[in-house]
């Protein structure tokens, strides 16, 4: 099932930063810690490709995801060409400070660009809800751009000097029309970047019960209190059972309400409480897309 989720304002969006990046020296790509290949636009990977622009991959909810995993996509990325990765997050600890690196690392990938008459020029891009705007705002240290704990906040660009011969132009989170994988899909959903009218919350929850299930057991039981012997014979719907019985998630007539349910259990991945979480690998990734080829 390919998911479609393409707010109106993203084709506009979309052709504006097409002809931004004429005059830009380095992509800031900001992807989802959690899952940095879902979140990571094909469509902004061809335009800058189109320009022959070096990127920058920041690895943003840093804190939100497996350390040990976040480490793989980091090796992952400082093997290809034209392209530095860091991982950040802009919400814990000194977002100032965690932000410190970027220009430094940007420097690295357009070094004939540090003097008043050639500025360096970044542009700052990526889906919607991976943190763009506030990292901007922490580069900057004031508050310039809007944010959000949902998708799309950001609507125009806007292009700001940072000091120090160095621009930066934030942009609105752009999706692609059509996400052919569909556990891309799930993904993106279960982390809030794109809209909760695309899919549906007890089947994404599903999704992620089941990954969670697998790989994540030990976090589950501490947050929920549920024996691990009991989780070892579990499916989805089950867990998704067990956590509505333990959370009261129930209607006027005593039914248990498995929406409730599933939005518990969304709103403690997205928000951090179940625990530190990657939902991709470089392996799992590798396999996912060997799948979607067969």
């Amino acid at each position: 099932m390919a998911v479609q989720w393409f707010p109106g304002h993203m084709t506009a969006a979309k052709k504006k930063a097409a002809e931004t990046l004429k005059r830009v020296d380095v992509v800031i790509e900001v992807l989802d810690a959690r899952l940095p290949e879902a979140s990571c636009n094909p469509m902004i990977r061809a335009l800058r490709e189109f320009r022959q622009r070096p990127s920058l991959k920041v690895l943003n909810k840093a804190d939100l995801a497996d350390a040990a995993i976040t480490r793989q996509w980091l090796d992952f990325y400082n093997r290809q060409e034209n392209v530095l990765a860091a991982a950040l997050s802009c919400k814990s600890g000194d977002p100032i400070k965690n932000a410190a690196a970027i220009p430094k690392l940007c420097r690295r990938l357009a070094p004939h660009r540090n003097t008043p008459d050639k500025p360096l020029r970044m542009m700052i891009m990526g889906i919607p809800n991976v943190g763009k705007s506030t990292l901007m705002n922490a580069l900057l240290k004031r508050r310039v751009a809007m944010v959000g704990d949902e998708p799309a906040v950001t609507k125009s660009q806007q292009t700001l000097d940072l000091g120090q011969n160095m621009t930066l132009t934030d942009t609105p989170g752009l999706m692609w029309p059509k996400i052919e994988i569909e556990s891309d899909g799930y993904m993106l959903a279960a982390s809030h970047a794109i809209g909760v009218n695309a899919m549906e919350p007890e089947e994404v929850a599903s999704f992620l019960a089941t990954l969670l299930l697998e790989r994540y057991a030990p976090l589950l039981a501490a947050r929920y209190r549920l024996p691990t012997a009991a989780l070892a014979t579990m499916d989805a719907a089950a867990l998704l059972e067990a956590i509505g019985e333990r959370r009261g998630c129930r209607g006027k007539g005593g039914w248990l309400d498995r929406e409730k349910a599933a939005l518990v259990l969304l709103t403690d991945y997205r928000s951090g409480a179940l625990g530190r979480i990657s939902l991709e690998s470089p392996e799992s990734r590798e396999l996912v897309l060997r799948q979607q080829e067969i």
